[in-house]
């Protein structure tokens, strides 16, 4: 365990005490579920040992990621519409601003009748990681996508209503997983991984590396939100990206807010207008009839 100086606001924890130091203002999620419970394909021989940092506003960035796992944030069955969302944060994959970009999103959008999975994933561009975007970040999202599904009866969720979402490096994951997929192996020895991993649809918010992204006919529906006032890459390009969808006649919804920048994320205490896209991507949710009707 390392102990980061006080001047950086860092603070080290065994990954034992992740689900214990989630804010108390935080509805109280399920227990962390490590999604290789044995170790995942290419972490051997790494222990976990996350290191958290906090911010000023008491927020908690993550790093020193081994065991990607989904933290559920589970709604009232009287509000479940039997919608699931992974939510990826971002952090430029050398960390995860896991609160704003994460929990507090999932708490939003459980108390929306909407299961939330906050996605801890292993990070390509850290510090003498071992890593790639492709190869790990890609499919510790991928299987989330079969866990959740692999789980659907006991968390009352369809299974064709099985989404993914990512902020910026989190959203270049997003956007990965649902151009790269397969049906699943109906052989396997995992229970797991005889699930399709396709996402049935993806929610985009400021993602990075737009350049990657090229929408296909076989693409899941797409949200995609970023700020007018965010680099022009972004701010641009993900306008550039909604017309490809167009182009390939698959569904997507654009929001371009104004006034804001790259990183805004979630936050309850945040009345400007932007703090609303969470409202606008269940209305999309129920037009596109991913949520079951009446919810």
């Amino acid at each position: 365990m390392r102990i980061k100086p006080p001047l950086f606001h860092w603070i080290a924890l065994a990954t034992v005490c992740w689900t214990i130091a989630v804010p108390a203002f935080a509805s109280e999620p399920s227990a962390e579920i490590f999604l290789w419970p044995n170790g995942a394909p290419g972490s051997e021989g790494k222990l976990e040992e996350v290191t958290v940092r906090v911010v000023d506003n008491g927020e908690r960035v993550l790093s020193t990621i081994h065991k990607p796992s989904i933290t559920p944030y589970l709604p009232e069955s009287g509000k479940a519409t039997g919608c699931a969302v992974i939510v990826a944060p971002g952090g430029g994959h050398r960390e995860l601003w896991a609160d704003h970009e994460g929990h507090f999103v999932a708490r939003r959008l459980s108390e929306a009748g909407i299961a939330a999975f906050v996605l801890k994933y292993r990070l390509a561009r850290e510090t003498n990681s071992t890593y790639s975007v492709d190869q790990h970040a890609l499919r510790d999202m991928q299987r989330a996508v079969r866990y959740v599904r692999s789980r659907a009866s006991d968390w009352r969720i369809n299974t064709r209503s099985v989404g993914v979402m990512g902020f910026s490096a989190g959203g270049e994951v997003a956007f990965l997983s649902a151009q790269s997929f397969d049906a699943g192996n109906l052989d396997a020895d995992d229970l797991i991984d005889r699930e399709t991993c396709r996402p049935d649809f993806q929610a985009l918010i400021y993602p990075g590396r737009l350049q990657r992204m090229e929408p296909s006919t076989n693409s899941p529906a797409a949200f995609l939100v970023c700020g007018y006032d965010d680099r022009p890459d972004i701010s641009e390009g993900l306008a550039t990206i909604y017309l490809k969808f167009k182009q390939a006649k698959r569904p997507a919804e654009l929001h371009i807010y104004s006034g804001v920048g790259h990183g805004f994320g979630f936050r309850t205490n945040n009345t400007r207008p932007v703090n609303q896209w969470v409202d606008r991507f269940r209305e999309w949710l129920q037009v596109c009839s991913f949520l079951e009707s009446g919810k």
